[in-house]
């Protein structure tokens, strides 16, 4: 914050902290901070990774934002993916401020919010492609993009210091299915006008050239559509509301209905529907429970589950287990998703199961039918070309996207000196002069397990980790708790690390050290609970470690008598 050299006062800087979405793909949240005003743009979630073993979702730190609750003046949201809104249920419980988006963004988030039970709590405001808000000392435009999902924006913040540009997540598709092209006057009015920092996301920036129109799955589904004698099902992701309606109009074309399954699916097309984004002939749509009567050249079966999620319903009818539906020879499923980092080992698992009952199976690898909704290389150059900013600052991304976005720019001219590579936590500060990064607030991953929040962290993950890799020994004794003799046991039970009918021996010797310990021991120490467990988990860490090479979590379990 610099001084007035003529009063003193300190002049208030601008300030832009993401507190996710650099340095990974998901968990989006940047707050941009004038003096007593913080607006939070986006406030996304990610799936777990890997090694997050029982996690069901991670959201962003949001320590920053409960210390300076009351600056909170409004969350921002450019579009209705949860990867930018899907933190909001967590969030909101703690930092209450009405929620700013277009009417398919809030359609989506109030059936998630109604699901967490906190509709009625929270203020929403409308907006529309180039309706401008004014929120504090800012004035945010809201700006029309393509995506793979409708009703997405970019904004312009309007700010003391100047203008700031948030692509939101974009492509340029000329061709879009609603025929809403991507506002590129606007940026451009903007460019001319001059920005102070633009933002511009970075998913694709590996990817050469332009990302292919979602109008080219459309054609590419109704030739598969026109050639399939049998049941057809679509597995897309519930979000893909451009993609619906593409299945929905094949459909029409081939005389064909359309049956929904999926909770997320079926909320979606309702909200989309009711809304005016998606358009149906009538009768088209029927009830799941109606396509038995109807012959399997007649039925598209439109799904979630293209992510072989254990529990989703194309998972369950790849497996055979599904209670209303079966896949059966003569049926072809597509997958109409991209398959997300990590997935693939499920999905390919599912893709196995499905051909074992007799199915087609249609997907990424094998037909163009999914693309991406995110700029490529050429896009992204033509934007930073059109927005013209002073200073550039790449978000969506891991960090590598991010350092390739940089060196994009760097390539159409703008100076090194005024990009900015940021991180998570970062706090990048404008000022009249120019900006910097200083200082640094809390941030990380905050793992929603079940009904808790926070409760999981990193040392449990890593008992997961070892439970998971190692197994568990269990050492039952009951000892007497005066003299510490032992009165029962003790008995060595195990999970994870041997079959115990098969390693009688084994676990014997287990036995017997645990003995030897015990009669090693004095009788003080005998009487004392937590030196005797841990002088049986001594013992029993060496001797698994020697007989094995292993190295199980060992769990006495004492009973005193």
């Amino acid at each position: 914050m610099e001084t007035d050299i003529t009063t003193g006062a300190p002049h208030p800087s601008l300030k832009l902290i993401p507190l996710g979405g650099l340095g990974e793909i998901g968990l989006n949240m940047m707050l941009v901070e004038y003096d007593d005003t913080i607006v939070v743009v986006d406030c996304g979630l990610m799936f777990p990774e890997d090694y997050m073993l029982g996690i069901d979702l991670v959201i962003p730190d949001i320590s920053y934002l409960r210390r300076n609750r009351d600056k909170v003046k409004a969350f921002v949201i450019t579009h209705g993916h949860e990867d930018h809104t899907g933190a909001l249920p967590f969030v909101l419980r703690e930092i209450n401020a009405p929620i700013y988006a277009t009417a398919l963004t809030i359609g989506l988030i109030e059936e998630k919010l109604s699901e967490h039970g906190l509709l009625g709590s929270t203020t929403f405001e409308t907006v529309r492609p180039r309706d401008v808000v004014s929120i504090g000392p800012f004035d945010i435009e809201f700006i029309r993009v393509s995506h793979s999902i409708v009703d997405g924006c970019g904004l312009a913040i309007k700010t003391p210091l100047g203008v700031v540009v948030h692509t939101g997540d974009f492509k340029m598709d000329q061709t879009p299915v609603d025929g809403e092209v991507m506002d590129y006057a606007r940026f451009a009015e903007y460019g001319e006008s001059g920005v102070l920092c633009f933002m511009s996301d970075s998913t694709n920036v590996e990817k050469e050239g332009y990302t292919l129109s979602e109008k080219e799955i459309g054609y590419n589904l109704e030739e598969i559509f026109r050639r399939c004698e049998g049941r057809i099902i679509v597995a897309a992701f519930s979000s893909n509301i451009h993609r619906i309606q593409q299945v929905i109009d094949a459909a029409a074309k081939h005389g064909k209905k359309v049956a929904l399954n999926g909770k997320s699916m079926a909320a979606n097309y309702r909200i989309a529907h009711t809304l005016g984004y998606l358009s149906a002939p009538d009768g088209i749509v029927v009830d799941l429970k109606d396509i038995d009567a109807l012959p399997h050249d007649k039925v598209v079966l439109l799904t979630t589950g293209s992510q072989g999620e254990p529990m989703s319903a194309l998972t369950r009818m790849a497996m055979d287990n599904h209670k209303q539906l079966k896949v059966e020879k003569g049926d072809t499923v597509i997958l109409s998703s991209k398959f997300i980092p990590g997935h693939e080992k499920a999905i390919s698992s599912m893709m196995n199961h499905l051909y074992r009952r007799g199915a087609d199976v249609i997907y990424e690898k094998v037909s163009e039918i999914h693309v991406s909704g995110h700029a490529s290389k050429e896009e992204l150059k033509i934007m930073l070309n059109i927005v013209k900013p002073r200073h550039f600052m790449p978000v969506h991304g891991e960090y590598r996207h991010l350092v390739l976005h940089t060196r994009l720019a760097a390539a159409v001219g703008i100076p090194p000196a005024n990009i900015i590579l940021a991180e998570d936590g970062d706090v990048v500060e404008f000022t009249e002069n120019g900006f910097s990064i200083k200082d640094k607030v809390e941030h990380g991953r905050v793992f929603v397990d079940g009904k808790g929040v926070g409760d999981v962290g990193a040392m449990v993950l890593k008992d997961r980790s070892h439970l998971s890799q190692d197994g568990l020994v269990l050492a039952i004794i009951a000892l007497n708790s005066t003299t510490g003799e032992t009165v029962y046991g003790p008995e060595i039970m195990t999970k994870g690390l041997v079959f115990e009918e098969e390693s009688a021996a084994l676990l014997e010797g287990a036995r017997s050290v645990v003995i030897e310990t015990l009669n090693a021991s004095n009788v003080e120490v005998r009487t004392e609970q937590l030196e005797v467990k841990e002088e049986i988990r001594r013992s029993l860490r060496r001797f698994f470690n020697k007989k094995l090479e292993r190295r199980p979590v060992i769990l006495p379990i004492i009973i005193e008598i």
